[in-house]
């Protein structure tokens, strides 16, 4: 999916400005295309509380619904192979965007401004959480974290769903039937039988 980086009205446009596009696909030594790549990064890493899927959340609706980086499709084939991968799947998925948006330094810039935040405020956090943690203040809200965070992983879910059941109702009815199988198959698997996350894709594959 080619698209073009785009940070303002008419950035990259051919025309009637008679300013040539620059593909996105090759702009791994544009150095303003690397400074958007970090500040969205870095915004989405001030903004990750309440774990992975709210953090997964915020990250497709700023390369699919915002930035068009990437297609619903496609971001949720990027997710399923960060799935299969080993480590941590959201740095995996970070990873596997910047790069696919400006190259190797695209990955690198992309990881440094998500982790950045995190990092400075986890270290602060814990520095300051034996001061804090009987606060009746803090222990509301962290009582309040925990359903935001569940609604925001089932709206992800829904979101990457839709597009997935769309494209198989068109290709066809059989098509559904098994798509809709493979999704609630694979969440009974886990949440029944507790298989490992490599078993079950592995299997639906």
């Amino acid at each position: 999916m080619t698209k073009f980086l785009d940070d303002g009205p008419g950035a990259g446009d051919t025309r009637g400005n008679g300013v040539v596009a620059t593909p996105l696909v090759v702009l791994s030594q544009a150095g303003p295309a690397l400074w958007l790549l970090f500040r969205i990064w870095l915004q989405l890493g001030v903004q990750s509380f309440g774990g992975g899927m709210a953090t997964l959340y915020m990250i497709r609706r700023a390369v699919v619904d915002q930035r068009q980086w990437l297609t619903a499709a496609e971001f949720t084939q990027d997710w399923a192979l960060c799935q299969a991968a080993p480590g941590i799947n959201l740095i995996c998925m970070t990873i596997l965007i910047g790069r696919r948006v400006a190259g190797i330094p695209g990955a690198l810039v992309a990881v440094i401004g998500l982790l950045l935040p995190s990092v400075s405020i986890t270290i602060t956090m814990t520095a300051l959480y034996a001061t804090f943690r009987d606060s009746t203040l803090l222990q509301s809200a962290l009582h309040g974290v925990v359903p935001a965070t569940v609604g925001l992983g089932l709206l992800l879910s829904s979101s990457m769903a839709r597009p997935l059941l769309a494209a198989s109702w068109r290709e066809s009815w059989g098509s559904l039937v098994v798509s809709s199988g493979l999704l609630v198959g694979s969440a009974l698997a886990l949440l029944l039988w507790h298989l490992p996350v490599i078993l079950v894709l592995c299997c639906a594959g």
